[in-house]
C-alpha cells in the first residue's frame, strides 16, 4: 500500500459528491461535509485550521406587504484590490414578514514545512 502523494500547495479538485471546487489537500469537503480521503491520519488541531473571519447577519424586507428578491454575491480580491473571483452564491425571494440569516466564514489551513510542495 502506497502513501498518498502530496499535492502542490493551492491545487484544487472537484468534490465527487457536490461538485464544489475544494483544495486538493482537503480530506473533508467544506461545502457538503462528505469525506474525500480516508487514507490520511487524523489531523492535529493546528492542521485543521481556524476561522480567520466570521460574519453573520439577518435581513428582513422593509415593506411588510410585498415580496422582495435577493442575490448573495461573494467577491475575493488580493492585497492590491484586484478582483480574483466573484460569484453569485445564492438567490431567492423574501415574502412579507420573512427573514434570512446569512453566515460567511474564511477558514485558514496552516501547512507545515515539507507537508505540501509549492506550486
Amino acid at each position: 500500500m502506497s502513501a498518498a502523494r502530496p499535492a502542490a500547495l493551492g491545487n484544487t479538485r472537484n468534490c465527487p459528491h457536490c461538485k464544489s471546487t475544494v483544495l486538493a489537500s482537503a480530506s473533508i469537503c467544506p461545502a457538503c461535509q462528505h469525506h474525500l480521503r480516508f487514507n490520511v491520519p487524523t489531523a492535529p488541531a493546528a492542521q485543521t485550521g481556524y476561522a480567520a473571519l466570521q460574519v453573520e447577519g439577518t435581513v428582513r424586507h422593509k415593506e411588510p406587504d410585498e415580496p422582495c428578491e435577493f442575490c448573495v454575491v461573494l467577491s475575493i480580491a488580493d492585497e492590491h484590490g484586484k478582483q480574483i473571483s466573484r460569484q453569485v452564491v445564492g438567490v431567492g425571494v423574501l415574502q412579507p414578514e420573512e427573514m434570512r440569516r446569512f453566515s460567511v466564514s474564511v477558514n485558514l489551513l496552516p501547512v507545515r514545512a515539507g507537508q505540501l510542495k509549492p506550486v
